[in-house]
């Protein structure tokens, strides 16, 4: 197909202004689905997705479209994900598209997150549309609204388009903006191939299936490609381009987006970024592909069954192809046994990895404490890193533990600043400048220390803005700071799943509220159990699970009292032989107790 008539665009917003429903309106006016086909977020393929109701994957779909003038266009949509964590998932669609609807709610108006992706669009040298959605509610401003986009990206008001992806009012002229204002791709089919790899799948039959967008060349059936990270040659036995399902076609030109079937068996050929080439003529240059995802946060997923290990690391081999942000390396706890610690891009990233593992692989998990990456300067002047709290050197070995740092942007209405730096400041957080966006809303700037941000937050912040507080950020820089190592010892025995690294001010606190925890989660066992939190050798917290005791006297009545005293000696003197080899068996939900802890703060 002439590159003329092609057009790749992507959608892109903050968490739920409508990007899912307006891609349904764009599918249902282009004619791609029928009736009996269409749904609410159709695109949202995923169970969990549609559980959730929010965007975690980027999905591509191809329509055809016939403009006023009359020519037919190829429409290639990619629907990106909104929240923070997925961040990873919009720049690698911008990579694939040249233009991008930016959507904002008539309601709400610009958020942290419209910011955001604006920027990446903006990096990307995209041809940005703006739309502003959801002119349909009662509380909508349009006129408002327009006037605060055009003054953020500095274009005229009335270029900013007006629709309601609910009723369908404005699909038209959304249609029509794509044509005239995004840019046809470049690309020469008289080149040897190029093409960049912007996701993939895998399926049990066909084996790994990368979504991929032409830059150059021809891909067509039968011919043998490689990859530019991999020297391995596959025949492409199908291509396509993709309309929810798979849809074959004969070849796939300069900027059209499809996919390539082409039996590939390991999972890790089809890199996410990676460059698919012509096996006999490779193109001499590479795609710059992407920046690697950079893990935030750190967590040990260990099987629930200690038979389990083999099978978990096959799923998370999978999950990896299909999640390329997803980082993961074998690691052994005393407590739990054999397992992985991996990097997640924040806590809603975590919990979808475990979903998926539980739904679509059938692994049942333990998941140990989230933590963060600590950069650690030990005595002999070297450095190293740490995101397991188990692999800190000796305290006397360390000079200084820097913690990572984050530029924090949070949106809110102007009645909820005093909440806003309430919090910030209970978390160590560092002000750095507030603006008003209008009237009603503010715009402030935080740094603050990751560990602070990651478990409850959001949740947190939300809490204290009804609902309307908006939170961006992004990696700063690693800050010393005065941390420290807090280990649990049960019975004398520190257990590595518990441990934490935490900042001293809030060690003691932290300390006493796990042991508390733990004490009504431990079952009482024959003997009694010690359960101590310690920052090295200083014990700061203790609680004891009280002994089962038996009634050994139960039989004696009346007499000397010296019987009873010889029975119940008799009976300490086994406890005390019982803690000495008895093993204590911690459950499951000890080590998700951890993560409620910050609700006593």
């Amino acid at each position: 197909m002439q590159t003329d008539f092609i057009r790749n665009f992507c959608i892109i917003a903050h968490v739920d202004h409508g990007k899912s429903t307006l891609a349904d309106r764009l599918l249902e006016a282009t004619g791609t689905l029928d009736e009996r086909q269409m749904r609410d977020q159709v695109l949202d393929s995923n169970e969990l997705e549609r559980e959730r109701g929010i965007t975690i994957k980027l999905h591509a779909v191809c329509m055809s479209y016939r403009a006023h003038g009359g020519a037919t266009y190829a429409l290639n949509l990619i629907d990106t994900p909104g929240h923070v964590d997925f961040s990873y998932e919009v720049s690698r669609s911008l990579a694939a598209c040249e233009g991008a609807l930016l959507v904002v709610d008539a309601t709400q108006g610009v958020q942290a997150q419209t910011l955001s992706n604006l920027f990446l669009a903006l990096d990307a040298d995209l041809e940005i549309v703006p739309v502003i959605n959801k002119i349909d509610l009662p509380g909508a401003e349009p006129g408002r609204r327009r006037d605060e986009i055009a003054e953020l990206m500095g274009i005229d008001p009335a270029s900013v388009l007006l629709a309601s992806a609910k009723d369908g009012r404005g699909v038209d002229a959304v249609l029509e903006a794509v044509v005239e204002r995004v840019p046809p791709p470049a690309g020469d089919a008289a080149a040897p191939l190029r093409a960049l790899i912007f996701d993939s799948f895998y399926d049990q039959y066909l084996g790994a299936v990368p979504s991929v967008r032409v830059v150059d060349g021809v891909v067509r059936a039968g011919m043998s490609i490689t990859f530019g990270t991999v020297q391995t040659r596959y025949e492409v036995t199908e291509v396509g381009r993709q309309r929810l399902a798979r849809v074959p076609c004969e070849s796939l030109g300069p900027g059209e987006v499809g996919y390539v079937v082409a039996a590939v068996k390991a999972v890790s050929d089809t890199r996410v970024g990676d460059t698919v080439l012509d096996a006999s003529a490779p193109a001499a240059d590479l795609l710059p592909g992407y920046q690697e995802p950079r893990p935030m946060v750190f967590a040990g997923l260990y099987p629930a069954e200690s038979d389990g290990y083999q099978e978990l690391r096959e799923a998370l081999g999978r999950l990896q192809l299909n999640d390329a942000a997803l980082r993961f390396e074998p690691e052994k706890s005393n407590a739990l046994g054999f397992g992985f610690r991996c990097g997640f891009l924040g806590l809603l990233h975590l919990e979808i990895v475990q979903e998926r593992l539980d739904r679509e692989f059938g692994v049942k998990l333990v998941t140990t404490v989230p933590n963060v990456e600590y950069r650690v300067a030990v005595t002999d002047g070297e450095e190293i890193t740490v995101d397991n709290p188990a692999n800190l050197p000796d305290r006397a070995k360390v000079e200084s533990i820097a913690e990572p740092v984050v530029s924090a942007r949070i949106v809110a209405p102007a009645q909820y600043i005093g909440n806003v730096q309430k919090l910030c400041h209970d978390r160590r957080g560092v002000f750095r400048g507030m603006k008003y966006l209008d009237p009603q809303r503010v715009e402030m700037d935080y740094e603050l220390p990751l560990a602070e941000i990651v478990l409850d937050f959001y949740d947190r912040l939300k809490g204290g803005t009804r609902g309307y507080a908006a939170l961006d950020y992004e990696f700063h820089e690693h800050r010393p700071g005065k941390l420290v190592r807090l280990d649990v010892l049960v019975n004398g025995d520190p257990v590595d799943a518990f441990s934490v690294i935490l900042h001293r001010d809030n060690a003691y606190q932290h300390g006493r509220s796990l042991v508390r925890k733990l004490k009504e989660l431990i079952p009482r066992q024959q003997f009694e159990v010690a359960l101590q939190a310690a920052i090295g050798g200083q014990v700061i917290a203790r609680e004891t699970v009280r002994p089962l005791r038996k009634n050994v006297t139960a039989k004696c009545y009346g007499g000397d009292i010296t019987r009873k005293r010889k029975l119940l000696e008799r009976q300490k003197e086994g406890k005390k032989r019982m803690k000495q080899v008895g093993s204590i068996e911690i459950p499951q939900e000890a080590f998700m107790a951890v993560l409620q802890l910050d609700d006593e703060r």
